[in-house]
């Protein structure tokens, strides 16, 4: 039994308020992460069809994908209670708050998991709902019980989960999936691990008295910085990359090589920081990683975009 399960809950429980209580199960899913990754779903699907994706469709893959995410973060929150409780920058979660409890949290996170499953099922199509099930699967058995504290890698090869709704999206919309979708399955799969590391920098002291070897916690900070720089290029590569393979316009190209430059001025700033001797007061690399939010956002929009240019241009 964790030190957050031998709490006594019975007066946290007692003390909620309906609006307390609502909010607490709302930050389970993790909104603003949920927000992330329908920025990458919607682009996808306009891409994929060509323009724009049925109304009814649309909603219903967002409604899936929500319910899937929230239902990936609620389970993760459930898992991570400990670590949770040990880390300023979590403190504040529902399960360390006692707002909900461990077992509230696994029957929401289970439930939300199977409404999104059959959302998908009834309203898209049988492989979106695959990969729906997957990503899920994936998120909550591979990075968080698998990877996450065993391995520097984990954001590496677990992060591939956040990649699903660009293929779910593609599914959606053609019942299949073809190389754009998995083109862009690799930008946003280079991309999670200079957003993260980014993050982990800053608070790499939560995560080492959380023992969770985060890159950044048990490598040299050089070592980061060349992690950082050379998943950073790949990505830039996959997003030039994709100007090809899916034969976006000449906008989207001059966009992806801006952003890319950009991005690629910001990573090796960081690296300059990292690589000497100064302490580094945490700034450095969260410029990084509200920067690789905006870069994603702006990637994606152009992606949604290019299609309804191409019949203009």
């Amino acid at each position: 039994m964790t030190t957050l399960d031998a709490r006594p809950a019975g007066a946290a429980a007692a003390a909620r308020s309906p609006g307390k209580t609502v909010r607490a199960y709302v930050a389970l899913t993790k909104p603003r992460i949920i927000e992330l990754l329908l920025v990458t779903t919607v682009p996808t699907m306009f891409l994929a069809a060509g323009g724009v994706p049925g109304g009814l469709l649309t909603a219903a893959t967002l409604l899936g994908g929500t319910l899937a995410a929230g239902s990936a973060n609620a389970l993760n929150c459930y898992v991570d209670r400990d670590i949770d409780l040990v880390m300023n920058r979590t403190g504040r979660r529902p399960l360390v708050t006692q707002t909900v409890s461990p077992r509230e949290a696994l029957v929401f996170g289970a439930v939300l998991g199977i409404a999104s499953l059959l959302v998908m099922a009834w309203l898209v199509n049988p492989l979106a709902t695959a990969l729906t099930a997957f990503a899920i699967a994936f998120y909550v058995l591979v990075y968080t019980l698998g990877l996450k504290r065993r391995t520097p890698s984990n954001i590496v090869w677990g992060g591939a989960a956040g990649c699903m709704p660009v293929l779910i999206g593609w599914a959606a919309v053609t019942g299949s999936l073809a190389w754009p979708a998995v083109v862009l399955f690799l930008v946003v799969f280079w991309w999670t691990p200079p957003h993260f590391w980014s993050l982990a920098l800053r608070f790499k002291d939560d995560y080492a008295a959380a023992g969770v070897p985060m890159l950044p916690v048990v490598a040299d900070r050089s070592v980061v910085a060349r992690r950082i720089a050379g998943h950073s290029w790949a990505m830039v590569a996959a997003s030039l990359l994709l100007w090809a393979v899916a034969d976006l316009t000449w906008v989207y190209g001059v966009v992806a090589v801006v952003l890319g430059v950009v991005f690629l001025v910001e990573v090796y700033a960081l690296r300059r920081r990292l690589r000497s001797q100064l302490p580094d007061s945490g700034l450095a690399p969260m410029r990084l990683f509200h920067f690789s939010i905006t870069y994603l956002t702006l990637l994606f929009v152009v992606v949604g975009v290019d299609p309804l240019l191409a019949n203009w241009l």
